[in-house]
């Protein structure tokens, strides 16, 4: 496998993790209108891509191959519930 390779299937690997915590973040201005973030947009998308890509790495160890419906789910778990505490929406009234 050549270098050129091996960089592809890491940045496909990494890329569901990428899309998810792009989409929560934007998502999450029109959801929680009313919040006021502890951070800025760049490090929510940054915390929300981290967690996401704990979550497909996991579930590589765990399952052994990658794009098992378990592991998205927990991707997108990971990623929301990140989203939800950085926004601090349980003191939303």
């Amino acid at each position: 496998m050549s270098l050129l390779d091996l960089l592809l299937h890491v940045l496909n690997f990494a890329a569901p993790a990428l899309m998810v915590a792009i989409i929560v973040v934007l998502c999450s201005r029109i959801v929680y209108a009313k919040s006021r973030p502890l951070v800025n947009r760049w490090f929510q998308l940054a915390v929300s891509f981290a967690v996401g890509l704990s979550a497909l790495l996991l579930g590589l160890w765990v399952f052994g191959t990658d794009g098992k419906l378990a592991t998205y789910a927990v991707l997108v778990v990971g990623c929301g519930t990140a989203q939800w505490l950085l926004l601090r929406a349980w003191q939303l009234k």
